[in-house]
């Protein structure tokens, strides 16, 4: 799998989530095993570049190449300007985010709302090429609706603005995150363009991320909710493509240990009081499906300063060790 100049590991990319895939979360699923990993998304509203938000989003120190950072927007001169301040600060690739399709987003005409208009996700995508010397790259989703699957055409018009790869997830922005995602759209789009596909939506296993690259016949898969507690996917998915066996789950002493790295780089990066509020979602993502895990979360979710939050974290884990040893 290659971007521009940029050959990748493998065939494995972090999606982009807001408010998930910060820094320490990339840094987290690039050493875990992904090929490459998209940052949450930043505006293209100037006004907004100088918050403590946009710089630490802006924030790649200490991040393996290639750095990709994903913007949003509707005016394809800001764009253009968001492309560049961003090429300025770090980023390796730029990505455009048409696939977004939460309502905040979609009632500014922007995320997946941009499909709905073709003309102007052109001059979007070749103001934003014309804009910087490095890759640029886009993700959509299939279309509006089930009944305007626009996404060739989409994927189309983005080959011949000079996108370098195209991400696009089995849903339609109608469809937010209900029901399952389709890969005939994706398969059908990769048959018709000749830049890299990366298919994205319900690949949460080995095995389905295998299915889905048989079956579409794409560049590389993109795995977003599926990471989210269970960082280790990528190096699983890995495993089962280049040997076609299926990689142990990590035990519970290092799913702590990874959890309590992730949270001290969590604190690291945001300070305390942001890097506790930051850590509850990861801890309950972390502590999902683990035994009293509920009455853990509920408890772990009112503390307040770091030290207590690593400790309660710290205890928690450690009963389920205890326990994991006796029954061995």
């Amino acid at each position: 799998m290659q971007i521009g100049p940029y050959k990748l590991k493998n065939r494995l990319i972090l999606a982009p989530m807001a408010g998930v895939t910060d820094r320490p979360f990339r840094q987290l699923c690039r050493g875990l095993g992904a090929g490459m990993a998209v940052s949450e998304m930043v505006s293209s509203n100037s006004l907004l570049w100088g918050s403590d938000k946009t710089r630490r989003r802006a924030n790649h120190d200490g991040e393996d190449d290639p750095k990709s950072v994903q913007i949003m927007g509707t005016d394809p001169q800001m764009m253009a300007e968001a492309a560049r301040f961003n090429a300025d600060n770090g980023a390796q690739i730029i990505d455009i985010n048409m696939g977004c399709p939460a309502k905040k987003v979609c009632n500014v005409l922007a995320g997946s709302a941009l499909l709905k208009d073709e003309p102007l996700v052109g001059r979007i995508l070749e103001s934003v090429v014309n804009a910087v010397d490095i890759p640029v790259t886009l993700k959509i989703r299939t279309g509006w609706d089930r009944e305007s699957r626009n996404a060739v055409r989409i994927g189309q018009i983005a080959e011949e603005s000079g996108i370098q790869a195209l991400a696009i997830h089995g849903r339609t922005r109608a469809d937010q995150y209900a029901g399952e995602a389709e890969y005939d759209t994706i398969a059908d789009a990769k048959s018709r363009i000749h830049i890299p596909v990366i298919a994205n939506g319900d690949i949460n296993s080995p095995e389905k991320a295998k299915h889905v690259l048989d079956y579409t016949g794409v560049d590389a898969v993109m795995i977003g909710r599926a990471a989210q507690g269970r960082p280790w996917i990528f190096r699983e998915i890995e495993h089962f493509l280049n040997t076609g066996e299926t990689l142990p789950a990590p035990n519970v002493q290092e799913v702590r240990d990874i959890l309590l790295k992730h949270l001290q780089n969590l604190h690291e990066f945001y300070g305390e009081k942001t890097g506790v509020r930051v850590a509850r979602k990861h801890i309950s993502w972390y502590s999902k499906g683990q035994p009293h895990g509920a009455a853990f979360r509920k408890t772990v979710n009112n503390i307040d300063d770091f030290e207590s939050q690593l400790l309660m974290v710290h205890e928690f884990f450690e009963r389920l060790i205890a326990k994991e040893e006796m029954a061995a």
